[in-house]
């Protein structure tokens, strides 16, 4: 165990955080490494001379800012810098063509809409309706592009009528309205164990309380669900039923109709996130079917069509569509009307159906090469999806692995960056197939993965 003490010479304010403060300097300078076990804070209270309270504070904190992990029965270890300084750099979606092999984002491929956004644009640049597109819309006028949805909810297994469909800015302002509209400060809403950050983040911003339903191999667990609705009575449970992010995993009808079943009876809202559900055609029935007046079905095209075409669509009971539309009008005024337009017409012509057919292809292609390369690792894929989530080897711990990763020029996601507990992360990380647009960049990344895997976990970490 190395022995850390913080220089705390000419720091002020509370003695915990001055603590915190040397830690984060030493963690960015690597002075302190990745991977190092800590003093126990008692011990570390008798190095300097002030009460364990002190270095007990300073040891939350610190793990709270995600600088530090604590295992039980094994101690306190320093957590990779670039988790602490994730929320302070620009979320930066670039695909680049140097540089690190980026692995960590769950985007679908480019390319394949543009001759036909192309197409559209132009009709729609030579019609009589481009002056109404450009001026400010009421529902009423956007009721056509709400039938468009209807077409494309029909494809998702989703039949709902156009008045009960509402219109957004993709499907992360699809989930941000719908939290808007069915919670108030104070409420309860539950999400699987590991599950889409962001929405934990919206949840944190709206004064909601959160929980985690367990999660096993197949999914959410209904008798958790079930328990939960009983002790805590939550008001909504957000859940990605179909290649989830990050397990992969896709419910399997009978737990969605038990899950169904459990929220009428307990009249708990499903926020149900399908994305991902165009890119799997032999998927379950969404739960949106079994449950139709206590689910709020979400999706959109920007996963399975164009990235870039940020259009999304809700279907909800009657009585929540006034609180849905109005949280639109609250955050954007109105979902813009050039948009719509163009996702109408792909949809109203099978254009969108076909694109999120290819990209079905394409994740099937990615996903061989995949299991090509990392043929002597166990992980868990879809071959219709577009990740793969990968249990690491004993002796290997996620964080430390994503900065071995990082270090050898690819980026992957951690198991931890999924979860709202720490004790619901699994050494685990999550690795994405389609935001390198070049096959042979994303081909070197997984052989890098997949090398670094095959060192022996000493070597790995002197190296590290």
């Amino acid at each position: 165990m190395a022995i850390w003490l913080p220089n705390l010479n000419g720091r002020l304010g509370p003695k915990y955080l001055q603590i915190v403060e040397a830690m984060a300097e030493d963690i960015a300078s690597q002075r302190l490494a990745v991977g190092t076990q800590l003093l126990p804070h008692r011990e570390l209270a008798y190095q300097l001379g002030m009460s364990a309270n002190t270095t007990s504070r300073a040891y939350a904190e610190a793990a709270k800012r995600a600088l530090l992990r604590g295992e039980v029965g094994r101690g306190t270890f320093v957590r990779s810098p670039d988790t602490l300084l994730q929320a302070d750099k620009p979320y930066n979606l670039h695909r680049e063509k140097t540089g690190p092999v980026d692995l960590s984002r769950n985007l679908p491929l480019p390319g394949f809409a543009e001759p036909h956004i192309r197409r559209v644009l132009g009709e729609i640049s030579r019609g009589e309706g481009l002056p109404a597109l450009l001026d400010y819309q009421t529902d009423e006028d956007l009721a056509q592009h709400s039938e468009a949805g209807m077409i494309w909810l029909d494809g998702c297994g989703v039949r709902m009528p156009p008045d009960q469909i509402v219109t957004t800015m993709g499907g992360q302002h699809g989930l941000f309205c719908t939290l808007m509209a069915l919670l108030r400060p104070g409420d309860l809403l539950l999400t699987e164990a590991l599950t889409y950050s962001p929405v934990r983040a919206m949840a944190e911003r709206m004064g909601l309380h959160t929980a985690t339903v367990s999660m096993d191999a197949e999914g959410v667990v209904p008798e958790a669900f079930a328990e939960l609705c009983t002790s805590a009575k939550p008001k909504a449970l957000y859940l990605t039923p179909t290649l989830q992010a990050p397990t992969t995993v896709t419910l399997p009808e009978v737990r969605r109709k038990a899950i169904a079943e459990i929220a009428q009876r307990h009249g708990v809202i499903l926020i149900e996130d399908d994305v991902f559900g165009p890119l799997k055609a032999d998927r379950p029935p969404p739960l949106a079917t079994s449950a139709p007046e206590h689910t709020v079905y979400v999706t959109s095209l920007s996963k399975s069509v164009a990235p870039g075409l940020r259009v999304g669509f809700l279907s909800a009971p009657e009585w929540l569509v006034p609180s849905l539309r109005h949280a639109v009008n609250l955050s954007v005024w109105m979902t813009p009307p050039m948009a719509l337009e163009v996702a109408a017409r792909l949809i109203r012509d099978g254009t969108a159906a076909g694109l999120a057919t290819r990209q079905s292809s394409a994740a099937e292609r990615r996903q061989s090469l995949a299991r090509s390369i990392l043929g002597h690792v166990d992980f868990v894929a879809d071959p219709q999806g577009f990740h793969l989530w990968m249990p690491l080897p004993a002796g290997w711990r996620a964080d430390a692995f994503r900065a071995h990763c990082a270090g050898h020029g690819v980026l992957v996601s951690e198991g931890r960056s999924f979860a709202a507990r720490a004790s619901d992360a699994p050494e685990a990380v999550r690795i994405c197939l389609s935001h390198e647009a070049d096959e042979k960049r994303l081909e070197r990344g997984l052989r890098t993965v997949s090398n670094l895997l095959r060192l022996p976990r000493s070597t790995a970490t002197l190296e590290l």
